[in-house]
């Protein structure tokens, strides 16, 4: 093992994560690990290198993040397996079952699950070149026949047993072949992400390409027939799961990616699994919420439905796994998005209609994701949330209900130029979560944080106004004297002008955001309020990203062009420098 992780410590060394506190410990926690959520399974430090952390350990199909100290003050996660690079508060990291010898470095983030088998997969096309196998996972049907989801680069591979040259495959062919002992090498033209099959007694092997910039649907059933592909949208959360509402009618299509690179099709209806070049699936007209994995090639279609109640259940929640807590409708949403502030736990939860199981809603992803039905259960962190979903998306959303003590403003732009002195904010009277700094001069970067440590801290890019996000970057401030409001529980933020006792800090209540969801405009009713001269509104994504931009003169109605948004929640930020309003909505087409 002293070889792989000479390698490992090699790879990915790409990404340096800044950590604040001193790393004692380091362990896998998760639903796929011996003590679940519940315990951390500890690793072993390399004796020479404190940043290499090494076990060896049985899992169970589920979920995993790695952690330090025991606490979750510093955790790391990603959504690539076998090998990816952890950043902190990552998603859970997705674990079939197997015997697995797992490194990872504290600094750079850089993971390695080394299954335990006799075959693998070697070659300039893999991640550790021609040193070192990444190893296949054996079929429980079928013990000859290995799997394995990687990303390749452009070059050559072969299979081989037991880590050696002594039996191995090669073959000319691409994407599938059979591959014969010590054959040619198998050439890899194509970089991307790959499902691979071999079968060690027939020597039978298969490259199936998964990642696609593009999916969509073709055929008589859509607009656009079998002449134009009709986009589905990627989700943030898997970049192989694809997603849309589509309006279709009686007839027949197939699944496209990369416009025909790739066809998918298959026999049943309304769900199934594809194969490429698959039959033309038979669709029966009606308005459905279609999702595709490319990896798995599992496709359904939903109908898209007006339901009664809808709540969310499980042990994460008061009420177990025997009563829901109704979310509530919010008005002028299609009857379609829900939301509640509430306490959770450490657990699971699904989202249900009707208060019955008959239509459920689940995704392995946590804090954010897209629910399908009777997908799996919604790993939970405890806290108290502000929890949103979309029936007719499957979008959902836990937002932390963060009330710190203090909020204060920290950073080489401050006064001080230091990023340990802060300059505390003032509490609004009337909202907990409003901040005021009425007069400050600054120059260079800054950032929140909560009481005066940097457990909590928001940052972004976008200068005068933005949402912060969790370990964001710094905010660029020029030189100036500004004062300053910011939202602790949506981190928006606005760099104004000095607040004065004529200044008035606006909720978000005020202003109604007329078409919620939204298809092409937004239309955002200013009548409440008198918000006169140059309006800027932003639009922000869920992560805090500035997805669009807009000055125009203040009126009681304006209108916000959101043709060239997908599908999601959003935040449309409204300052005319002086004040700070925002406005959440959503986008379902």
């Amino acid at each position: 093992m002293m070889k792989l992780r000479l390698l490992f410590s090699l790879f990915l060394m790409i990404m340096v994560v800044s950590i604040k506190a001193q790393i004692t410990t380091v362990g896998l926690i998760g639903s796929a690990t011996p003590g679940g959520w519940d315990a951390d399974t500890d690793m072993v430090q390399d004796p020479d290198s404190s940043n290499l952390w090494t076990m060896s350990v049985t899992l169970i199909a589920g979920e995993a993040k790695f952690r330090a100290n025991d606490l979750w003050d510093v955790n790391w996660g990603d959504i690539a397996f076998p090998l990816g690079v952890g950043t902190q508060n990552g998603p859970n990291i997705s674990v079939p079952a197997g015997d697995y010898y797992i490194t990872f470095n504290s600094n750079t983030g850089a993971y390695y699950f080394s299954v335990i088998s006799d075959i693998g997969i070697i070659g300039s096309a893999t991640p550790f070149g021609w040193d070192n196998d990444v190893n296949m996972f054996q079929s429980e049907s079928d013990t000859n026949v290995y799997t394995l989801s990687l990303t390749l680069l452009i070059g050559e591979a072969k299979f081989r047993q037991f880590d050696a040259w002594d039996i191995n495959w090669g073959s000319t062919d691409f994407p599938t072949g059979v591959g014969t002992q010590n054959g040619p090498n198998i050439p890899i033209p194509t970089g991307g992400e790959y499902y691979v099959t071999f079968n060690k007694s027939t020597g039978e092997y298969n490259f199936q390409l998964i990642s696609f910039s593009t999916v969509g649907v073709i055929g008589d059933a859509t607009a656009g027939g079998w002449g134009t592909v009709t986009p589905l949208t990627q989700t943030a959360q898997n970049p192989k799961q694809f997603t849309g509402i589509l309006d279709l009618g009686d007839g027949g299509l197939q699944f496209s990616g990369d416009n025909g690179v790739a066809v998918w099709g298959g026999s049943d209806f309304p769900s199934g699994v594809a194969s490429a070049g698959g039959d033309t699936i038979p669709v029966t007209a009606g308005t459905w919420r279609v999702n595709f994995n490319t990896q798995t090639q599992a496709y359904s279609f939903e109908p898209i439905e007006i339901y009664g109640s809808i709540g969310i259940i499980g042990d994460a929640t008061l009420g177990g796994w025997d009563n829901d807590t109704d979310l509530e409708l919010q008005p002028n949403s299609d009857s379609s998005l829900w939301q509640l502030r509430l306490e959770l736990f450490d657990g699971e939860a699904k989202f249900r209609a009707d208060n019955d199981w008959l239509v459920n809603w689940g995704a392995g992803d946590f804090p954010t994701g897209i629910a399908l039905r009777d997908g799996p259960n919604i790993p939970i962190t405890a806290g108290e949330y502000s929890v949103t979903f979309n029936s007719f998306t499957g979008a959902y959303n836990f937002v932390l209900i963060v009330v710190p003590d203090r909020v204060g403003l920290v950073g080489s732009g401050t006064p001080t130029a230091s990023w340990d002195v802060d300059f505390f904010l003032t509490q609004s009277a009337t909202d907990e979560n409003v901040w005021t700094y009425n007069s400050i001069d600054l120059n260079g970067e800054v950032k929140f944080r909560a009481d005066g440590a940097w457990t909590v801290n928001w940052g972004a890019v976008d200068f005068p106004s933005g949402v912060g996000v969790q370990e964001g970057p710094n905010i660029p401030v020029p030189q100036g004297t500004y004062g300053i409001t910011f939202n602790s529980n949506s981190g928006e933020y606005v760099f104004g002008d000095p607040i004065t006792s004529t200044t008035h800090v606006l909720d978000p209540s005020s202003i109604k955001a007329i078409s919620n969801p939204a298809n092409d405009v937004v239309n955002v009713d200013l009548s409440a309020i008198d918000m006169r001269g140059n309006v800027t509104l932003n639009v922000y994504d869920i992560n805090g990203k500035l997805m669009l931009s807009d000055v125009q003169q203040g009126a009681p109605l304006m209108k916000l062009g959101v043709a060239g948004l997908s599908n999601g929640f959003y935040t449309v930020n409204i300052s005319n420098g002086k004040y700070i309003i925002g406005k959440k909505f959503s986008i379902v087409r």
